[in-house]
């Protein structure tokens, strides 16, 4: 029988991490990284395959993080664990010993089963696995009208690359908004407004009711009766937890299908722990469970997991799903962190919003220079930043960063208008009309003038 200290099953970005973070802390442990693909995927990379990368070879991750750091991968499909005895079982009979396991399994997309057609051939998800979307890739190839069915992030930049790819493209959402579990309506409409200038269309307040074919998918039944030819369909619905190994081993599963973690990132075994898609994730604010599954959150609680794998630390713990999200569509972005306003209202908090609508270099005649619209989300107790939604040019990337970082830490309206800042007129907007700073002077007159 084999044997490394730390096992990691899983070989995506949370696995990745997990690895290399806790060889980091811990050199003098073995470890070693199991996952079912040849070749790992960078997973928001994936939509950018269907169009403005020339195939998936360009979005793999590199081994050599894990090589260079002497964490070896063994490619192999992980049958059982069983935890009191602490080996692992390979498909290949296989038998490796270990100390501490990281689950770190992912997720994979939702098929409604109740959805009539789903299986016909031209139907399409959207899973992280290069086999499938290098043959899905191939088919489309050969394919004009395309169905997009989901406006959430995954749907719309899938769609967006499809187009610049000369297909003729349609979304179909059930919500009245694309994307709208992420931002407010005002920044749905506008990246509705941006796609839809680009020649994707835009159904939503509608799903699909049947995908329509015999052999092979060629059209789709939407709820409201309308019908529309399609090509293929792609299912965009969203992504569920991968644990069956997990369950199988018999740590517990949350009702919505998680592996049950505390804030370490440790299991009910203390010796396993689970990270990325697959761990239970609960919100920032409200800590109610939560769906929201994100490379940057996986990847965070991953370096939690490798820094307590020997030794527990209360200052590296993980406290909560922000949300931070970002996408890009037709060179504008758009970024939202914590809670939207629509979402502040119904979960009851009594709220003061600030929009302040400027420019991202100074001056504005200077060339490629984008608007630059920020809007923060305070609690009028206190003035905390709770939430925040950008919409710009690429520097929006890492403000929505920024405001991610205010809100974890839990920072005022006053901390951010008190707050020193470096600006470049290249590089961002004017020290005298920086948008972060102008929203945050209107909540403040709101809550300390008004």
């Amino acid at each position: 029988m084999e044997y490394t200290d730390v096992l990691i099953v899983g070989g995506g970005a949370a696995g990745l991490v997990a690895a290399t973070t806790g060889k980091s802390h811990y050199p003098d442990k073995t470890f070693l990284l199991i996952r079912k693909e040849r070749q790992a995927l960078v997973p928001c990379g994936i939509p950018y395959m269907f169009g403005s990368l020339a195939n998936s070879n360009q979005n793999l991750l590199p081994d050599a993080l894990l090589s260079n750091v002497d964490v070896p991968i063994r490619v192999g499909e992980v049958l059982s664990v069983n935890q009191e005895d602490k080996v692992c079982v390979l498909a290949d009979g296989t038998e490796i010993g270990f100390e501490k396991l990281v689950f770190a399994l992912g997720s994979i997309p939702v098929i409604p089963r109740w959805l009539k057609g789903r299986d016909l051939d031209n139907v399409f998800t959207i899973p992280k696995d290069k086999e499938y979307l290098d043959h899905m890739l191939e088919k489309l190839n050969g394919h004009k009208n395309i169905v997009t069915v989901g406006g959430g992030f995954i749907g719309i930049e899938v769609s967006s690359e499809l187009n610049k790819r000369n297909k003729s493209v349609t979304v179909i959402e059930m919500l009245p908004n694309i994307m709208s579990l992420a931002f407010d309506k005002e920044l749905s409409d506008k990246a509705e407004e941006v796609l839809q200038t680009s020649g994707v269309k835009i159904n939503t307040g509608t799903g699909v009711k049947e995908i329509i074919g015999n052999d092979r998918a060629r059209g789709v039944l939407l709820n409201d009766g309308t019908e529309l030819a399609a090509d293929a369909v792609i299912l965009s619905v969203g992504y569920q937890p991968n644990t069956n190994i997990a369950e199988q081993t018999g740590v517990k599963i949350s009702e919505r299908g998680f592996i049950v973690v505390d804030e370490y990132m440790r299991t009910e075994n203390p010796d396993i722990f689970a990270v990325g898609d697959c761990a239970e994730k609960r919100d920032f604010f409200t800590r109610k469970p939560t769906g929201v599954m994100l490379a940057s959150t996986a990847c965070a609680e991953a370096r939690i997991a490798g820094m307590n794998l020997y030794r527990l630390s209360t200052l590296k713990t993980f406290n909560g799903t922000l949300a931070i999200f970002s996408t890009a569509i037709e060179g504008i972005g758009f970024g939202a962190a914590g809670l939207s306003e629509m979402q502040a209202v119904h979960e009851g908090f009594d709220i003061v919003t600030g929009t302040f609508e400027g420019i991202d270099k100074h001056p504005g005649t200077l060339a490629n220079t984008h608007k630059q619209i920020v809007k923060l989300v305070a609690g009028r107790d206190g003035g905390v930043i709770i939430g925040g939604e950008v919409i710009g040019g690429p520097s929006i990337g890492e403000l929505i960063n920024l405001i991610g970082c205010i809100i974890e830490n839990r920072m005022t309206i006053n901390s951010i208008l008190t707050s020193q800042i470096g600006t470049h007129p290249l590089l961002t907007a004017s020290p005298a009309g920086y948008p972060l700073i102008k929203a945050a002077e209107i909540i403040a007159r709101e809550i300390w003038v008004k």
